[in-house]
């Protein structure tokens, strides 16, 4: 009885999410049409014939998926993955079809995501039916999560128009301009140094998913779902993070002040000058660059990658702190972001994975305090690029070190909270055992 009552909200929650996921999905295909482009919905659809962007994030979502099956399915899995690849190419190359842009590679996993949940639906019941659709969801979701993330670039640069690139930079004196010195270190390592960076930087969700296969790895021996891990935080970050582009649009150093900028930019300054003090000002940019700098999501992501893996094996603890480090150097090396940027992109992780694991074991006094105050520091950070950007960049020497201890006070209180959450101190609330909803 007890079960069954549990279930039964459970079961509408989920529903009820699935649904405005669907709407969401629906109204980002309506706006990309509205533009002129497909969304997130027809883009992957076509990935099922066209060659995917990429091949890497197929495999690394086909490789969640697998978690639920035996390693005989594996094998299989893989197996048809990869000849239904070899059927591509070889098509590809009779036909003499030329690839403009993506890798000649990655249809055939996702051709085995969608025929696991079609055996899903017609060969398995009950618990079974459920884990594998699970999976299946999981690995696609992890797609979804990026078509969505391109289609919120498209609409951020549409819709606005002004871009608030001269208030952060003016704010970023207080930090001593951080893209502009590490932009000239990157530079100075030469095309190998920054080919290494790149890759680090484009492969994220690739290391996000490796990170994600240790902590799942018992799924198919234990026939549930652990009820947090990285990629909720992922897909999280990535959901909400596109809306802070609406409300603080930003492009960039190496746009709003470098030769990428074109006509739009104010002068071609990276990042050999930084630029010159003065008021601020909205600044016109074009309808093609993503608005997409505040708060730094490459930044929150990689955060999030170093603490999913700090319980892992020391490569995987080490790995994760290289990532992060390289993510750093790469987004304040390639002109991606300002200092600000980063700032807010850590306090933003650190707030939304607080909230999540709160969400997991339960919300009282201190889990609560932990997340109002993160999001109280995010809106305070945002608040004083717009606003304070002159006073900033008139006393670095009181404003720097404020914005790196509030950004280490989000971090203190997140540390000295979570510890009291770990198993011999508060231990998870326990549910009746059946497989957990990802």
């Amino acid at each position: 009885m007890g079960g069954a009552a549990w279930r039964q909200p459970r079961a509408i929650l989920w529903a009820t999410a699935t649904v405005v996921t669907l709407g969401f999905l629906i109204a980002l295909e309506i706006a990309a049409r509205h533009y002129g482009l497909p969304g997130p919905i027809v883009t992957q659809a076509q990935e099922v014939v066209v060659a995917p962007k990429s091949g890497f994030l197929l495999y690394a979502s086909m490789g969640l998926m697998m978690l639920v099956l035996t390693w005989r399915q594996r094998f299989i899995a893989l197996g048809a993955a990869i000849g239904i690849d070899l059927v591509f190419i070889l098509v590809r190359w009779a036909t003499d079809t030329k690839l403009t842009e993506g890798h000649p590679f990655g249809n055939g996993a996702l051709w085995v995501i969608l025929g696991c949940a079609v055996f899903a639906v017609t060969r398995r019941t009950g618990p079974e039916r459920v884990l594998l659709l699970k999976g299946v969801g999981l690995g696609l979701l992890l797609v979804a999560g990026r078509k969505t993330g391109d289609t919120w670039l498209l609409i951020t640069s549409k819709t606005r128009p002004l871009v608030l690139d001269q208030y952060v930079a003016t704010a970023d004196h207080a930090l001593g301009n951080p893209s502009w010195v590490v932009g000239r270190m990157v530079t100075a390592t030469g095309t190998i140094g920054e080919l290494f960076l790149d890759s680090v930087y484009t492969q994220l969700p690739v290391a996000a998913v490796v990170v994600a296969l240790y902590q799942l790895r018992r799924v198919a021996v234990e026939r549930r779902f652990p009820s947090h891990h990285l990629v909720r935080t992922f897909l999280v970050i990535g959901l909400l993070g596109p809306a802070i582009y609406m409300i603080f649009p930003v492009v960039g150093p190496i746009f709003a002040y470098g030769a990428d900028g074109g006509h739009w930019a104010v002068a071609d300054l990276w990042p050999d000058t930084p630029p010159p003090l003065g008021t601020p000002h909205h600044m016109t940019f074009d309808g093609i660059t993503p608005r997409n700098c505040m708060p730094s999501l490459h930044t929150a992501w990689a955060t999030a990658i170093f603490i999913h893996s700090r319980k892992g094996p020391r490569f995987l603890r080490f790995a994760g702190a290289f990532w992060l480090i390289a993510t750093l150097a790469a987004t304040l090396g390639f002109g991606y972001h300002y200092g600000a940027d980063i700032i807010a992109g850590v306090v933003f992780t650190l707030t939304i994975e607080a909230a999540l694991r709160s969400h997991e074991r339960g919300w009282d006094r201190s889990r609560i305090q932990l997340v109002a105050y993160g999001t109280a520091v995010f809106a305070v950070l945002l608040v004083a690029y717009r606003y304070l950007p002159v006073e900033m960049a008139t006393y670095p020497w009181v404003f720097g070190p404020l914005l790196v201890l509030a950004m280490v006070s989000v971090i203190y209180a997140y540390v000295r909270t979570t510890r009291q959450w770990e198993p011999e101190a508060a231990p998870v609330r326990q549910v009746e055992p059946q497989p957990e909803l990802v």
